[in-house]
């Protein structure tokens, strides 16, 4: 593995997370998150290219064998608490600290459904995209445009929503943050946002976010 790499306020402290990810959609989510909390975290890279993801060791945190997942060294009764699958960890983390996640009911499911809409459409959907442009052994015409049709309607979904409100939910929150790793490969999706002026705007006000731009460099690979 990677020599695993510090994100800390302070180095000379035990960081208060470790993060288990790699350079993906999802695990982006996590340490866009973590930066956008200010919290120390240490970077433990898992390269899923060379099946580090299949380890013993990694089986323990992440029964499934996906990443990202954490470990909170001061979870909800004071111990070590690991947590897996990257939507789950998103509202961990914004209940444990208060951020990114609404108390207020209209507010707070408004936020859950778009995660949820992430987790179940864009997610998955430009997965498979992802999957049969880069990475199937031949093409698969029908997969190709089952998937690219699908992916297309889902930017419709998100820019009719956003030619009337500036985030996913009535705020920035998790929702987006969750989201915009994702979109951030509309390239692989080949998809030109100046055909969804509204996501371009979403997308590119993000953008400008310092912890965003941060989390989107997690692991460094240099």
């Amino acid at each position: 593995m990677h020599l695993s790499q510090y994100h800390c306020l302070n180095t000379l402290e035990k960081p208060l997370i470790d993060l288990y990810t790699w350079s993906t959609p999802n695990g982006r989510k996590v340490s866009i998150m973590l930066e956008e909390l200010g919290l120390d975290y240490k970077v433990h890279p898992i390269n899923i290219g060379k099946g580090e993801q299949h380890s013993d060791t990694f089986l323990k945190l992440s029964p499934n064998n996906k990443i990202p997942a954490i470990v909170d060294h001061d979870g909800p009764d004071g111990k070590p608490f690991s947590i897996f699958e990257s939507g789950a960890i998103l509202f961990y983390l914004a209940e444990k600290h208060g951020r990114f996640f609404p108390a207020d009911g209209r507010q707070r499911y408004e936020t859950m459904q778009w995660v949820m809409f992430q987790m179940g459409g864009p997610g998955p959907m430009f997965g498979q995209v992802h999957h049969f442009f880069r990475a199937a052994p031949e093409p698969v015409p029908y997969a190709i445009e089952r998937y690219t049709k699908e992916t297309r309607r889902l930017y419709g979904v998100m820019d009719r929503h956003f030619s009337a409100n500036e985030f996913l939910a009535d705020e920035y929150s998790i929702a987006d943050i969750a989201t915009y790793p994702w979109v951030a490969r509309f390239e692989w999706h080949k998809v030109d946002l100046a055909d969804f002026p509204n996501v371009k705007r979403w997308f590119d006000t993000l953008g400008k976010r310092e912890a965003v731009q941060r989390g989107m460099r997690v692991p460094s690979l240099n």
